[in-house]
């Protein structure tokens, strides 16, 4: 690694510092800072904008805001305190099942979107610790890719391990188990982390704050809360448009075709939100004035302002030095092939794509040797966006839990996300390995 490089790394590590402990919308101008002195000091050429998750967050935002004014979110947090009240510790094991799933059918990660602020809030009226469910839900949601028969990363490594003799069904028979294990374990030590939300601090010092408590019910048992007439049937809109997103992700023919191929699956979210965004308004008439106050729009757009900022700034350091990032990894890949693991989720750290980590790796994996049951097993290293803390649904959930549970830590790297991401991918890549020796 250069010089250079390093000291241009640790000028982003600074701004999104600054940026975490700022709060609010911190994270994206001090992102914007950091690409400004990469652009205008350093000569970086700033890398294209992630406009596709700003806006697939702004659109889901929009229906959720809607739903939420409608009263359908305090209709969800009702229904699932029922569930939990019994044993409210579940929350920690379903949210991740439900981020995994939507995953895996929609082939992309993007999908958890909707389901954040729903878990945020049900955990926080439940006395929860929001970060337990969130951090978990998110690690699954990344994770599921490669256990999706539909996510572009899948089909690449088929395509890369398919002359020597490997199907899709071999690749799936290993990570659609050891990803779902490895989670599974990984949320029993997730659930204990954290102190309980009733004695942590930073929760107990927002209550005292009357604004925070109005603004978000805090004193309010959901026994007490007054459901509008409009709630269920805002909630039955937006979860059908949830559905309608899986099912276009599952099945390619129900999405238009232009120029050979499916409408992506970027464009397919942010349409079909925005259009249950408008059913919502049009059937439920919600307070317009009420859908832009809730704290489900104010958590969202401060998400979209973070991502602006943040991982426009990640991406333009990356892209000034992809070849010589590459060079790194494969060094070290040619140098100890067992690191084969380790060097996928240095890439994926770096590139925040797990379709690029494997075209960039997988064949230097085959030229090396190493065995397709190997390449199969660690194949789940290829999810180390968690590591630093510029990931779309990351930021989302920082965003969305209003109790301060779920955050980047002072030194950055202790942040939530770092022990349920390690947890899930050793444990993933363990039961991996032990599948592959099963099963191919």
């Amino acid at each position: 690694m250069s010089a250079m490089f390093l000291l241009q790394f640790a000028i982003v590590l600074l701004c999104i510092l600054i940026g975490a402990r700022v709060g609010g919308i911190g994270l994206g101008v001090f992102g914007g800072l950091g690409l400004a002195i990469l652009s205008f000091v350093f000569g970086l050429k700033p890398a294209g904008l992630p406009i596709d998750v700003m806006f697939m967050i702004m659109a889901v935002v929009s229906a959720a805001a809607a739903m939420q004014a409608a009263g359908g979110l305090d209709y969800m947090i009702k229904v699932a305190t029922n569930i939990l009240r019994k044993n409210p510790k579940y929350i920690t094991f379903m949210a991740p099942a439900v981020t995994w799933l939507f995953t895996f059918l929609a082939g992309t990660g993007h999908v958890a979107y909707s389901v954040l602020p729903v878990i945020a809030e049900v955990a926080r009226h439940n006395g929860i610790r929001p970060e337990r469910p969130l951090s978990m839900a998110v690690i699954a949601s990344q994770f599921a890719i490669v256990a999706s028969p539909i996510a572009a990363a899948v089909v690449a490594v088929v395509a890369f391990l398919e002359p020597q003799g490997i199907t899709l069904a071999d690749v799936l028979m290993v990570t659609i188990p050891a990803t779902i294990l490895g989670i599974a374990l990984a949320c029993v030590f997730v659930n204990k982390i954290g102190k309980e939300l009733k004695d942590d601090p930073e929760y107990q010092r927002r209550l005292q704050d009357p604004e925070y408590v109005k603004a978000n019910n805090a004193s309010v048992s959901t026994d007490e809360i007054k459901l509008k007439p409009t709630a269920i049937l805002s909630v039955s809109l937006f979860l059908f448009g949830a559905l309608l997103v899986v099912l276009m992700g599952a099945i390619p023919s129900l999405r238009p075709v232009f120029d050979g191929k499916p409408m992506g699956m970027a464009h397919t979210i942010e349409i079909v939100m925005l259009s249950i965004g408008a059913l919502i308004i049009f059937f439920c008439k919600p307070d317009g004035t009420e859908i832009t106050r809730g704290s489900v729009f104010h958590a969202g757009m401060r998400a979209v302002i973070a991502i602006f900022g943040i991982a426009w700034l990640g991406d333009t350091l990356m892209q000034a030095h992809m070849n010589e990032v590459k060079e790194m990894v494969k060094g070290l890949v040619e140098t100890a092939p067992w690191a084969f693991a380790f060097a996928l989720f240095v890439l994926s750290v770096l590139v925040n794509s797990q379709g690029a980590t494997v075209a960039t790796l997988f064949p230097l994996g085959i030229a090396l040797g190493i065995s397709p049951e190997i390449l199969i097993a660690v194949f789940v290293a290829v999810n180390g966006y968690f590591f630093i803390p510029n990931y779309g649904p990351i930021i989302a959930s920082i965003d969305f839990d209003t109790t301060g549970t779920t955050r980047i830590g002072k030194y950055i790297f202790n942040h939530s996300f770092m022990i349920p991401g390690l947890l899930s991918m050793a444990f993933s890549i363990g039961f991996g390995l032990l599948f592959a020796n099963l099963f191919l």
